[in-house]
């Protein structure tokens, strides 16, 4: 199998890394070769945060160039537009239609960028959008976010079965955490 390439990019604090963490235990679990390499912005003051996840067969570099990403998973719509350049002709980009006001927006030195869906859309993206944070706040937690995003993202991975992502979340979440993250993932994958 040729490799495959996922991004997983946020505003620091969202819970991308976990997100990360989950996925890259996940296919190594699958029998994949798996690369993550986390490139961290100013990820504990909001700024964008971005992980490579590549798997297949032979795995050689945890680096996606441009143009190379099968999936942008996006926590945040404005960082979704960040990277898109980043996807593959036919890939996907999924993300939360949330906003999160980056540093300049803050300060009155630029303004938010409107209609980004739209905007991402009339480029030809296709764009899978979702209110992840009502999912996360109505599985019992805002910062449930990362496993809505998951849950949508495994409608896209048809050839590893549900019961394998239920398995690497028992191995990567908290115990007491579990089932409100369990239900996040179901409410994505909904």
């Amino acid at each position: 199998m040729s490799v495959k390439n996922v991004m997983i990019v946020g505003v620091g604090g969202q819970g991308s890394l976990l997100a990360s963490k989950l996925l890259g235990h996940l296919l190594l679990a699958s029998g994949y070769d798996v690369k993550v390499s986390e490139v961290h912005g100013m990820s504990q003051r909001g700024g964008s945060v971005v992980t490579y996840v590549r798997y297949g067969e032979k795995v050689y570099s945890p680096v996606i160039d441009e143009g190379e990403a099968d999936c942008i998973v996006s926590f945040e719509l404005l960082e979704a537009a960040r990277w898109m350049r980043f996807l593959k002709k036919d890939g996907v980009i999924i993300t939360n239609t949330q906003t999160i006001d980056p540093m300049p927006v803050i300060t009155g030195t630029a303004e938010y960028p409107e209609n980004l869906e739209e905007k991402m859309r009339a480029k030809g993206i296709n764009v899978d959008a979702m209110d992840a944070l009502s999912l996360a706040q109505e599985a019992g937690s805002a910062k449930a976010v990362n496993l809505v995003l998951l849950g949508r993202l495994s409608k896209y991975f048809e050839e590893i079965p549900a019961e394998r992502w239920q398995e690497a979340i028992e191995a990567c979440v908290p115990a007491r955490f579990l089932e409100l993250n369990k239900k996040a993932f179901a409410l994505g994958n909904g």
